[in-house]
This record gives C-alpha cells, sequence and structure tokens, in this order.
C-alpha cells in the first residue's frame, strides 16, 4: 500500500504583519520615480512642478480612499481586478488583471536593468546582463521562499527609503534655513527668480502631470498585500489613512526642498535633482549615497513588481480568467507558479533590453505607458457601483468611506479622462497612450472570444 501525498496549503499564507503592511504601503508610494523621474518634471515646469505633483497627489489620495472602501469591505488578493469582475463585469475584471499584470512584469524589465546599471558602475568587471540576471534571481527566490520573506525584505527597503527622504528633508530644511556654513541660503530666489514659479507657462504643468501620474502608481499594492495579512480590513484601513501624509512629507516636502535649493534650470536638475541639491550644499560622495538609495529603491520595486504580478495572476486563475495551474500554492503558502511565470516574463523583457531596445524593448514599455490611469479609473468606476450594492445590501461593512460620495469619484473620473486625453494632445505621450489602448483592445477582444466560449461549451449536453 503506497502513502498518499499529503495535499499541499489551500489558500496563500496570512503572515505578513502590520508593521509589513505599513512598509509596503510606503514603498509602493516611494522610488525611483521620485529619486530620479522627478528631473523631468521640474525641467518641464519650473518650480511649478509642485503644483503637478499636488494635483496627481490629491487623485491618487482620492484613488486610494476608493480603492480602500471596497478592499476594506473585501479583502481580496485579487483586488481592484475582483471589484470590477463584480461590479462592472468579468469582462472589465479580465482586462483590467491581465493589463496590470503586463504592467508589472514589463516594470521587472525596466527596473533590473537599470539597478543592472548601477551594479555595473561599481563591478564594471561583470557584464551588465549578468548584475540584471543576479537581482531578478535573487528576488525571485525571496519571493518563492516564502510571503513573510518578501514582507521582510519590503520592510527593510522602505525603511532605507524612508530614512533616505527624512535625512534629505531634514539637510535640505537646515539649508534653506541657512545654518549650514559656507553655505548661504538662497531663500525664495530660486522660486521667484529663473522666470518665476512658472517659467514655461502653465501649460507644461499639465505635461509634468502625465510624468508624475506615473511615479505614484503602486501604492495601491498595499491593498493585494493586505489579503495576505491577519487582519485585511484594519490593515487596509491603516494604509490608505496614511497615504495623505505620505505623499505631503514624502512627494511635496523633498520636491518643495528640490526647487527651494536648486535653480530648475540648472544642468543637474534633468540626470538627478537630489544628487545635484546634496552636491551643490556640499555633501561629500552624494553621487555614490544615492546610487546606494537607488538601487534600494529599484530591489524593493523588483520586489513588490514580481509579489503583485503573481498575486493578480494567481487571483485571475482563481477565477478562471487565467490557466488553472497558476492558482496552485506551494507548500510555504506561496501561489509558486504564478511568481516563476511571471519571473520568466520579467527575464524575457530583460534580455529584449538587451537585444532589441529600440523596437521590441520601446514597444512594450510605451504599450504601458497609460495603464497606470485605466487601472485607476477602473477603481473609481468600481466604487461607484459597489457603493451603492453595499448601502443596499450591507451598510455595515463600509467601515471606510468614501469622502464626498458620489461627487468626488465623478471628480475623479473627469479628471482621469482629461488625462487620458491630455496624452493624446501631447506629443510625447501620445505614443503610450494608442500602445497602451490597443494592448488593452486585444486583451478586451481575448475577454469576448473566451466569454462566447464558455457560453458555446455549458450549452453542450454532457
Amino acid at each position: 500500500m503506497t502513502a498518499s501525498t499529503p495535499p499541499g496549503p489551500t489558500k496563500l499564507a496570512s503572515t505578513l504583519q502590520r508593521r509589513h503592511l505599513s512598509m509596503i504601503a510606503i514603498a509602493g508610494v516611494i522610488g525611483a520615480g521620485l529619486f530620479v523621474g522627478s528631473g523631468a518634471a521640474i525641467k518641464q515646469a519650473g518650480p511649478g512642478a509642485l503644483i503637478a505633483y499636488a494635483v496627481c497627489g490629491l487623485l491618487v489620495v482620492l484613488v486610494m480612499r476608493m480603492l480602500g472602501e471596497m478592499s476594506a469591505a473585501n479583502p481580496e488578493t485579487g483586488s481592484f481586478s475582483a471589484y470590477a469582475d463584480r461590479a462592472i463585469g468579468p469582462w472589465a475584471g479580465f482586462t483590467i488583471g491581465w493589463l496590470y499584470w503586463f504592467f508589472w512584469v514589463v516594470v521587472l524589465g525596466v527596473e533590473a536593468t537599470a539597478g543592472a546599471t548601477i551594479v555595473h558602475r561599481w563591478l564594471p568587471e561583470v557584464p551588465q546582463w549578468t548584475c540584471a540576471l543576479i537581482l531578478m534571481a535573487l528576488l525571485t527566490v525571496t519571493n518563492l521562499f516564502s510571503v513573510r520573506s518578501y514582507g521582510e525584505f519590503e520592510f527593510w527597503f522602505a525603511s532605507i527609503k524612508v530614512a533616505a527622504i527624512a535625512v534629505f528633508l531634514l539637510v535640505g530644511i537646515v539649508a534653506i534655513l541657512g545654518l549650514i556654513p559656507g553655505f548661504p541660503s538662497p531663500g525664495l530666489s530660486n522660486l521667484t527668480g529663473h522666470g518665476g514659479f512658472l517659467p514655461n507657462g502653465a501649460s507644461p504643468v499639465f505635461a509634468a502631470m502625465l510624468v508624475v501620474v506615473f511615479s505614484f502608481f503602486g501604492a495601491e499594492i498595499a491593498t493585494v498585500a493586505a489579503g495576505e495579512s491577519a487582519d485585511p480590513g484594519h490593515a487596509v484601513r491603516s494604509a490608505v489613512r496614511s497615504v495623505v501624509w505620505r505623499i505631503i512629507v514624502f512627494y511635496l516636502g523633498s520636491i518643495a526642498v528640490v526647487v527651494t535649493l536648486l535653480p530648475w534650470d540648472d544642468a543637474g536638475v534633468a540626470k538627478s535633482p537630489y544628487v545635484a541639491v546634496l552636491d551643490r550644499i556640499g555633501l561629500p560622495a552624494a553621487g555614490v549615497v544615492m546610487d546606494v538609495i537607488v538601487l534600494t529603491s529599484v530591489l524593493s520595486c523588483l520586489n513588490s513588481g514580481l509579489y503583485t504580478a503573481s498575486r493578480m495572476m494567481f487571483s485571475l486563475s482563481d477565477r478562471r480568467d487565467a490557466p488553472a495551474f497558476l492558482g496552485r500554492i506551494g507548500r510555504t503558502g506561496v501561489p509558486t507558479a504564478a511568481v516563476l511565470v511571471s519571473t520568466v516574463v520579467g527575464f524575457v523583457t530583460v534580455i529584449f533590453n538587451y537585444v532589441s531596445p529600440d523596437t521590441v524593448f520601446l514597444f512594450l514599455t510605451n504599450s504601458s505607458g497609460a495603464i497606470a490611469v485605466f487601472v485607476w479609473l477602473v477603481i473609481a468606476v468600481s466604487q461607484l457601483r459597489m457603493r451603492r450594492q453595499l448601502e443596499r445590501d450591507d451598510p455595515e461593512r463600509l467601515t471606510l468611506r468614501m469622502w464626498g460620495y458620489p461627487y468626488l469619484t465623478w471628480v475623479s473620473i473627469v479628471a482621469m479622462i482629461v488625462l487620458l486625453g491630455g496624452m493624446a494632445f501631447d506629443a510625447d505621450a501620445r505614443s503610450q497612450l494608442l500602445l497602451s489602448l490597443l494592448v488593452g483592445a486585444v486583451v478586451l477582444v481575448v475577454s469576448f472570444v473566451r466569454h462566447r466560449v464558455r457560453i458555446r461549451a455549458a450549452a453542450v449536453p454532457s
């Protein structure tokens, strides 16, 4: 008589602690886009980039509040994809789930390449593709080991980023007050001089928003991860309520320091505004310090990107919108197949960056460019519909409510449509919008074809 194989876990492990969720929420907001990408926004709009960050930050706060309302009432690993499935229709959940997965596996390739560039700079004898391979392999092992190991890595990555921003803010405020020996305070001269607060006029502020909006994408990861915590409802409420001060302090605070201490037309702004500020103050080895911080942000993004992509794929499988094997859970409570498939696609993206950077890789990055706004739009429409259902059927589950419902939800929807319209009229963003719409249309067609096939299969007598 042969012994039967003991069954594996039937659900994801709920081992993420409150401190993990708190730092995952912070890590989702602070990325390499803040440390490096903010230079593009400042170069376009001058000190007026603060307006772009404030407006986009407000939009993110509203979107997170909407998502928090749904997540606190229905904590699910699929997050907004599962809510779209329920509130709008299976086609919406399928489409936005796969688009979100696609976005993050492309990000894996982009971030692995960015991290490899930094490591190669330190270790020039190691080929850059080898560095990318090692970084991807390291974070894959982390995600395969257990969800707790993912949370622990993300906790320390986020801690380093938070500490870096805190020190930057402290040093910046001291410099603005003129308390650093040998560095006279510029006062408000960099805000009012060099062409004024809006040196290029008001229209570049809107163009800067198209850059800024993607820096904020990732805040929603906390609601995905909440499904693997012991108390998902509390974790979601805590993460959503803290998003306001995180955006005010980390984004608006640090950008305000940059544009106050550094002329917007300084040559160092476009390359790395934070390094340029620290160099101007006279901090030794500012470039190396910032390289370490940016590498930490890259590793954090790789870690979270792989986690998020695999959990979205797991959720799609659970709803029969992806192959069944992707929903299998390993002995450690991790969807092993979903992690490995997402990793493989991420590796392929890295390969394209080296063998075909100006064609295939460029197509991949551009075609994921507008997905952030698509996701936020789906979240808003889903909240609009789910709120009605919850108020009618089970109002006690509304432990976290969207402010000013339904008016602020509609304002957010209009703002997102305006952003998409702005992309259509912006020469640099137009190709991203069109390619993202093309990929979205392909996924949508696949969704409808699958739906038809299911209906026909159900109609055939067994």
